[in-house]
């Protein structure tokens, strides 16, 4: 009997023992310190549109997407393109800013919205890009196409040319405006990319679609962005309405060196397209945050040329490099510097490698490097010196290392 009441003494003290190691959860408290990916579960949300993107527009990372990659009729923001050939157009000398336009009658017919342009009458290619830019002008588009080749369908080649360059996999274009065609569509993506990329090469469009309004033929008429002179840093880009598209809008802004682009497709009416796309820019603002490690030009290193009559070349960045982070991972960022193998000669401006931005090993960015300066090849005898050298250099360094083992 004794011996019975000593075992259930002692698994009395065992289970009260197990239990000192068990947490009590039924009665505790909730858990208010929740942790930074349970609270960035909650954030992502929807909006009043089939189809929407959010992305920083230098580096291309997407911070929120719905449906981006469907196609949707993309109504005017088809002229963010019809933009964009223009501009190359004038870059590569096809053009310029003061050369007169005369307006067909193919031009002159054209519906919808429009900057009022008269047959035969003279206007200028600056003209034409602030009416297509500010007023959305189906007649200069026209006009403008007809006067880069010759014709708009020609002119639509081009378009679906670039789209293809660009690695727009969802978009095609049967006209420069965006009246309605079955067989013309963009997605939410391609519209950021094609934003992206002409913001990043050809800034002059968001001083066109910054303008808020356009006079022509003493006619004024008032730039259709509700985002401009509403959203801190909005300068564009481009709103677009069909029965087929519903409400879009292509919109972007700027603040604190961060610049964002938003794509709003297929939105019932005119106020949920604005709420929609304050939604998505404000959450990309408050959320995140642009991080430049190294600016332009900056040299961070020195790449061996083994062949070169100059043994390392200075690195340089070709351009800034940045990335865009939540606030907590800032101070968790780090770089690293990859050469390529190098061979003599090399001429300034050269690719020599890359250089990224790490958080916990996974690359967030990379920018290429670039030498910094002209390394001629050297010849035979200096290069059999240097692998000379090179070996008894690893061989000693080898030896030393042994020689250290067996006394530690």
């Amino acid at each position: 009997m004794i011996k019975l009441k000593k075992l259930a003494l002692l698994l009395l003290i065992f289970s009260l023992f197990f239990l000192s190691l068990t947490p009590l959860t039924a009665w505790a408290e909730p858990d208010t310190d929740a942790t930074e990916e349970e609270l960035e579960d909650e954030l992502p949300f929807d909006v009043d549109a089939k189809s929407a993107l959010l992305m920083e527009a230098t580096t291309g990372e997407i911070l929120y997407e719905k449906d981006a990659d469907a196609k949707y009729p993309p109504a005017s923001i088809t002229k963010i393109m019809t933009l964009l050939i223009a501009l190359e157009a004038i870059e590569e000398g096809k053009t310029d800013w003061n050369d007169t336009v005369e307006v067909s009658e193919n031009a002159w017919r054209m519906k919808g919205s429009e900057m009022f342009l008269e047959i035969g009458q003279e206007v200028t290619v600056d003209q034409l890009l602030q009416g297509i830019s500010v007023v959305s002008a189906n007649d200069a588009c026209v006009a403008l196409a007809e006067h880069l080749y010759g014709s708009e369908e020609m002119f639509v080649q081009i378009m679906n040319q670039k789209a293809q360059q660009l690695g727009m996999k969802n978009s095609h274009f049967e006209n420069t405006t965006g009246l309605p065609h079955e067989n013309h569509y963009m997605s939410a993506r391609d519209i950021a990319i094609l934003s992206a990329y002409t913001i990043n090469n050809y800034p002059k469009i968001l001083e066109l679609e910054s303008q808020r309004e356009f006079t022509f033929n003493d006619i004024v008429q008032y730039n259709r962005n509700p985002l401009l002179g509403r959203f801190p840093g909005a300068d564009g880009l481009k709103t677009g309405w069909t029965t087929e598209a519903g409400y879009c809008l292509a919109g972007t802004a700027k603040q604190n060196n961060f610049r964002l682009i938003s794509v709003i497709l297929n939105s019932p009416n005119l106020s949920s397209r604005l709420s929609s796309t304050e939604a998505v820019l404000n959450y990309g603002f408050r959320n995140y945050i642009f991080k430049v490690m190294v600016d332009k030009g900056e040299v961070v290193g020195e790449a061996p040329v083994p062949d070169g009559k100059d043994k390392e070349v200075a690195a340089s960045t070709q351009n800034s490099l940045g990335a865009v982070i939540t606030l907590p991972d800032e101070d968790r960022l780090e770089t690293q510097v990859i050469y390529d193998k190098l061979s003599a000669p090399i001429e300034k401006g050269d690719r020599v490698g890359e250089m990224h931005i790490l958080l916990e090993n996974e690359i967030l960015s990379r920018v290429t490097l670039v030498a910094e300066q002209d390394i001629e090849k050297t010849n035979f005898a200096v290069i059999a010196l240097r692998q000379v050298g090179g070996f008894f250099k690893n061989m000693t360094t080898g030896l030393v290392d042994m020689i250290k083992g067996i006394f530690e």
